[in-house]
Formats: structure tokens, C-alpha cells, sequence
């Protein structure tokens, strides 16, 4: 398994909300979520910069390139894009980061 980590950016004063969102989870998106090979996953948040810090666990089965297509992602998708930056197409702007050191 390779661990990824990501930068994505949350609307100053919206924290609440979006930590509420993800505590109601839909089920069948977290389903959907382990169906694509995601384990482990974290979301962390900076309160000065408001910048959210994701961390995963992706198999080796992973199908991380479909996922965004699937009918409930985009639907999860369109609900964060009042409180957060997204792209375009509603996916979050994500900006990959690079592992510069780890600990076991």
C-alpha cells in the first residue's frame, strides 16, 4: 500500500459545517470509498490558514482514476462546493504533496 497526501483549501469560517458533513457520512459513499481501494484516511485542518491536510491508504487495487466519475462522488462533490475551493468540474482542488521524510 502507498500512503497519499494532499493539500485542499476551506472558505474561512465554514470548518464547522464541513466537519459536520464528514461526520454524516453517506454510507454508500464510504462504501464506495473501500470499493476503490481507499484505507486510512484522515482530514486534518489548519485553523490559521484554513488549509486541509488529507492523508490515505490507497491498495494496490485501487481504482483511484474512476472514482471521481461514480454518480455519488460527484454528488458528494457538488455539496462541498459552497465550502470549499473546487475546480470547474465541482472536484476539490487537490495539490498533491511530496513525502519528504517518514518515521516507522
Amino acid at each position: 500500500m502507498e500512503r497519499v497526501a494532499f493539500k485542499m483549501k476551506l472558505f474561512p469560517g465554514r470548518e464547522a459545517e464541513y466537519k459536520q458533513r464528514h461526520d454524516d457520512i453517506w454510507p454508500e459513499l464510504a462504501e464506495l470509498l473501500a470499493a476503490y481501494g481507499i484505507r486510512d484516511y484522515s482530514i486534518w485542518h489548519d485553523p490559521e490558514t484554513d488549509i486541509l491536510f488529507a492523508t490515505h491508504l490507497k491498495t494496490d487495487s485501487n481504482r483511484l482514476a474512476e472514482l471521481f466519475d461514480q454518480p455519488v462522488m460527484k454528488k458528494w462533490f457538488v455539496m462541498q462546493t459552497d465550502i470549499m475551493d473546487t475546480n470547474p468540474d465541482q472536484t476539490p482542488v487537490q495539490i498533491p504533496l511530496n513525502r519528504m521524510f517518514q518515521l516507522d
